[in-house]
């Protein structure tokens, strides 16, 4: 038993038709097994017309009952060991779908981790949400059909064989006939594919268009623009639905051109093979051997055009995930990355003026949230400064020599600064593991900072404490709990720096009091920024930071600041009397 996914390995993402080579030498063990197995099985339904023939031949001939037997046995044990084929073909063609469709899903997976914000920003969501679902089946769905080419191709040439060897003409029949029907199917392909490619397109813009709708339907009720959006989405639909149709008749078309010119082959060598056998050409039996055999060339060429369509649809599909796999991150890793500092390190934002101290506590406050968000993601490096000079940079405490986070792997600068907002998503699964994605923190750790999250009470709730399973986004709690949950998971990483943008916005003023009361306990001995405007938090800072368009303007301790700047009192102090929403 073979264990899937298997290591993805590095795809080759410089075309389409490249990806899939990629995909078939990553398998090719897998590929070559279900195309020798597809091979032998119709081997065997050739050699068991071939074997009737010639048993009807004995027969006529006067062979008796022992050579009946022996023809007998012989079409028993090839139906026997065609049987055993077929399962072994249907086993094997499952993997290589699987298989393909699993790599699949880890590169684009693991490209997207790596791209990150980036990917949303180059790509519509509907896109992506495709990638992820109806190509991976068209990539699967190929490599599945890619088992039947050498089984077609073998039963073609077996069969051209045995027609030669019995009858030249007819040999020749079907050595001309094959291409010539392959052949008249590229045109059908073609408009196949692109109408595929434009179905696809629309439906990627139309799955944008409704996630957004989705996102924002609060908003749109809000302003009475239900109506007119959802009007516009119904027209969009409808342009959908029509290229649908069109695929649709494409697709039939070569449905019929599939069923057709194999029929009309099969009808021309069962006339001509019927005139030879009457004009004694041929015997009876190599006439009903015939008969499997123009079954077996009608099946083949099926097959064979089946194969083709599904390759178009996988190329329309692999292009999606090359354009995916191309993308280039917002934030690249440097060519020649400089030697990394030592902790403890400072923080500091250039272009705002911004420094977070190592192993304190330092709030930001921002009457403009968009100020708030820019100062975050340059910390972070989700954002590059203007010019060099305008870069964040971490300084080494113990030698001050700084080093700009463009200059180190991003790897690295993600794992030891962690920006958390509340826009992270919360996954599927045990609460245990969203807290601890590797597993490495004990029911006490988590217990630890839980508390500091002031999220007892959420893990209470269920009996199955740490075991309860979160639905997607951890929809069944409030805005407020999720926010908790958030904030858990954040602490229970344990970076070198945190910088934490509003933890605190959703929750009561109790929790909020707890906790601000907890954080600098659970992060002592770290480095921590409060991006907020709640005094609460703010009380706990070992220092607060006030930027007004884009720069510091003013720093000291909250209260410091509370009584000797007008435009800070107002900032922080209008959060209470609008907390009561919160």
């Amino acid at each position: 038993m073979r264990s899937l996914p298997e290591p993805p390995g590095t795809p080759d993402h410089r075309s389409p038709d490249r990806y899939l080579l990629w995909l078939a030498r990553r398998s090719w063990p897998s590929l070559a097994w279900s195309g020798a197995v597809s091979g032998g099985f119709w081997v065997c339904l050739t050699l068991m017309s071939a074997t009737l023939g010639a048993a009807v031949d004995s027969g006529i001939a006067g062979g008796g009952t022992g050579a009946l037997l022996r023809w007998s046995a012989l079409l028993a044990g090839l139906a026997a060991l065609g049987a055993v084929l077929v399962l072994l073909s249907h086993r094997a063609d499952c993997f290589n779908w699987y298989a393909s469709a699993y790599r699949t899903v880890q590169v684009v997976t693991g490209r997207s981790v790596r791209l990150g914000p980036t990917l949303t920003r180059r790509l519509p969501s509907g896109e992506v949400v495709a990638v992820g679902t109806d190509d991976i089946d068209r990539v699967g769905e190929f490599s599945e059909s890619a088992s039947a080419l050498p089984g077609a191709l073998v039963s073609v040439a077996v069969i051209s064989a045995l027609m030669l060897d019995s009858h030249v003409t007819f040999g020749l029949i079907v050595l001309v006939s094959v291409p010539l029907i392959l052949v008249g199917m590229v045109p059908l392909l073609r408009v196949f594919s692109q109408r595929q490619e434009h179905h696809r397109d629309r439906q990627a813009e139309l799955t944008t268009r409704s996630t957004d709708l989705v996102a924002g339907l609060r908003v749109l009720r809000g302003v009475g623009g239900e109506r007119t959006v959802g009007d516009r989405y119904a027209a969009e639909s409808q342009r959908v639905r029509a290229a649908g149709v069109r695929v649709g008749w494409a697709d039939a078309a070569l449905q019929s051109v599939r069923e057709l010119l194999p029929g009309l082959l099969l009808v021309g060598i069962v006339w001509y093979g019927a005139r030879l056998a009457l004009s004694g050409e041929i015997s009876v039996g190599q006439l009903v051997a015939f008969y499997g055999y123009t079954g077996g060339l009608a099946t083949a060429v099926r097959q064979l055009m089946r194969v083709a369509s599904a390759y178009v649809s996988a190329r329309v599909a692999a292009a999606r995930v090359v354009r995916v796999l191309r993308l280039a991150h917002d934030h690249p890793d440097p060519e020649h990355p400089a030697a990394e500092p030592a902790a403890p390190c400072d923080l500091r934002d250039p272009a705002s003026g911004v420094a977070v101290p190592a192993l304190r506590t330092t709030g930001v406050v921002c009457p403009d949230p968009t100020d708030a968000t820019a100062i975050a993601e340059r910390l972070g490096r989700y954002r590059d400064g203007a010019g060099g000079e305008a870069d964040a940079v971490l300084v080494e405490r113990a030698t001050g020599r700084a080093v700009r986070l463009r200059d180190l792997p991003r790897s690295r600068v993600r794992e030891r600064i962690l920006v958390a907002t509340n826009s992270a998503h919360l996954f599927s699964g045990r609460l245990r593991d969203e807290l601890s994605p590797d597993g490495g923190l004990s029911d006490d750790a988590l217990a630890r900072v839980v508390h500091a999250a002031n999220a007892d009470d959420i893990v209470r709730q269920s009996p199955s404490g740490f075991d309860a399973v979160l639905t997607e986004r951890g929809r069944e709690y409030s805005g407020g709990q999720q926010q908790r949950l958030r904030l858990a998971r954040a602490l229970a990483l344990d970076p070198e720096i945190l910088v934490l943008v509003e933890p605190a916005s959703a929750v009561d003023a109790h929790s909020e009091a707890a906790i601000a009361a907890a954080l600098p306990v659970e992060r002592a001995g770290r480095t921590t920024a409060l991006v907020t405007t709640s005094p609460l938090l703010l009380d706990r800072t070992d220092h607060v930071q006030f930027v007004e368009r884009g720069r510091v303007v003013a720093q000291g301790t909250h209260r410091a600041l509370l009584a000797s700047v007008p435009r800070y009192a107002e900032t922080v102090l209008r959060t209470v009397t609008t907390g009561g929403n919160r």
